[in-house]
C-alpha cells in the first residue's frame, strides 16, 4: 500500500515504541513524504528529545531508519499540485501532504482528525485503521 506519511505519525513512533514503529518498517507499506519532513524533524531535534525522553543516539538511529524507509518527494514534483490541495485542505499546514498525495495518486497516513474529516478527495488512514487491515499484517 502506498501512503504519504504525516509528521504526527513519526512523532508517535518516537514517543512510544510499538505498533506505529512496526508499521513504519513494514514491507507491506510504501511510504512517501514531502522533502521538508525529515528536515523539519531534524530541525526540532532538541524539542523532540525533550518530549520523548530519548537520547541523541536513539534519535539519530530513528532518523536513519526513516531515511531508509521513506521515499522523499522533491518539492518541484509537488508544487504543480499545491493550488488544488489548497482548495481542499482544512488546514494550510496540511496542503503539502495533500499535494503530495494528489501528485502520487496516493492516500495519507495521519492521525489528524481534521485532515481526515475536513476533505473528501484523499483517503486518510489513521494508525489504528491501518492496524486493522489484515492485508498489512505479516503472515
Amino acid at each position: 500500500m502506498k501512503l504519504i506519511v504525516d509528521a504526527n505519525v513519526l512523532f508517535a513512533a518516537l514517543i512510544k515504541e510499538g505498533s506505529t514503529a512496526e508499521l513504519l518498517i513494514s514491507d507491506r507499506l510504501q511510504l512517501f513524504a514531502p522533502e521538508f519532513l525529515l528536515t523539519e524533524f531534524a530541525k526540532y531535534k532538541d524539542l523532540i528529545l525533550r518530549k520523548t525522553h530519548r537520547n541523541e543516539e536513539e534519535f539519530n538511529l530513528f532518523l536513519e531508519l526513516l531515511k531508509d524507509q521513506i521515499f522523499i518527494i522533491p518539492k518541484k514534483e509537488i508544487i504543480p499540485f499545491i493550488d488544488e490541495a489548497d482548495k481542499i485542505s482544512p488546514d494550510p499546514k496540511d496542503s503539502i501532504y495533500l499535494a503530495c498525495a494528489i501528485a502520487l495518486k496516493s492516500n495519507i497516513w495521519s492521525n489528524d482528525k481534521k485532515l481526515k474529516q475536513g476533505q473528501a478527495k484523499i483517503t486518510v488512514y489513521s494508525t489504528e485503521e491501518l492496524l486493522k487491515r489484515t492485508d498489512l499484517i505479516k503472515s
